[in-house]
């Protein structure tokens, strides 16, 4: 059995490694689609929806909402960091080991929803109001011995 739930965040990015638009610091407002598989026991209640909500919602407030997702390579990172060094501000930053395109984004959302306890189908990343990436448990396993093949950190800069 299938159960969707869908949250919502704001987050700033830019993908640098790019020659367009992109290129510049900007934000979206993007959706998150999780299809979560639950089992279903007897005639019982299996799952309830506040489940979810009460593991996704804090993690998305802690580590995406009102923040800004930064390739650890891309000079602005260490900018930053000194700005935080030098005044004592901090700002929330995802920091991802590789562009901050929405493809990675849905790899390290499913990785880090999965290591909640929860088991995925498929999620959908919506970064406009026209532009989706469904993310399946067959890319995120592929995508995962792909990296272990080869022995490339993940976007996380994990193993």
């Amino acid at each position: 059995m299938i159960i969707r739930k869908e949250y919502k965040f704001y987050a700033a990015h830019r993908n640098e490694t790019l020659q367009d638009k992109c290129s510049n610091l900007h934000g979206h407002r993007y959706g998150l689609l999780c299809h979560f598989e639950v089992e279903r026991h007897a005639d019982e209640i299996s799952t309830l929806f506040g489940e979810f909500d009460a593991k996704i919602e804090p993690w998305l407030k802690n580590n995406y909402d009102h923040g800004m997702l930064i390739n650890a390579h891309d000079p602005l990172y260490q900018t930053l960091l000194d700005h935080c060094r030098r005044t004592g501000e901090t700002f929330r930053l995802k920091v991802f080991d590789g562009p901050t395109c929405v493809e990675n984004l849905a790899w390290t959302m499913f990785t880090e929803i999965t290591e909640m306890g929860f088991r995925l189908s498929h999620i959908e990343v919506q970064e406009t109001d026209t532009s989706v990436v469904t993310y399946s448990r067959e890319d995120w396993i592929r995508e995962n011995r792909f990296f272990a093949k080869t022995g490339t950190a993940d976007v996380n800069g994990e193993h």
